[in-house]
């Protein structure tokens, strides 16, 4: 059994957005699954990116303005937004509390090599 608790997850920051590494490529073997849980400040956001493995964001709390495509939509505690592969996409927190939510990618990648090597945040502003 493979169990991680957010609480003692790698942490990787930018753009007002907290994200915690529960699962990525090398923590179980043979996964193709990445999982991450986010809190977004109020009033901050994702800059549009796009990338290979195809994603779902589950919200798990607050309220924000998720883009996916030509497409934009008003997102909430409860909804599940699916990401095709290569789909540029953003979600922003368009209240004054905190945004939460988890993120599933497959295939699985290396989150925190991103992170580490501030190549995540530099994919993204080049979308």
């Amino acid at each position: 059994m493979l169990k991680h608790n957010k609480s003692e997850a790698f942490k990787g920051e930018g753009e007002g957005l907290l994200s915690y590494v529960l699962l990525q490529e090398g923590d179980f073997p043979d996964t193709k699954l990445a999982i991450t849980w986010v809190d977004v400040k109020p009033g901050s956001g994702q800059t549009p990116h796009k990338h290979f493995p195809e994603q779902v964001y589950v919200i798990i709390k607050g309220e924000g303005r998720m883009r996916v495509g030509n497409e934009e939509e008003k997102v909430m505690e409860g909804d599940l937004v699916y990401i095709p592969s290569n789909t540029v996409h953003s979600i922003r927190n368009i209240s004054d509390k905190d945004l939460s939510y988890i993120s599933a990618s497959t295939p699985t990648f290396n989150i925190r090599s991103f992170y580490e090597s501030g190549r995540l945040l530099s994919s993204m502003e080049e979308g």
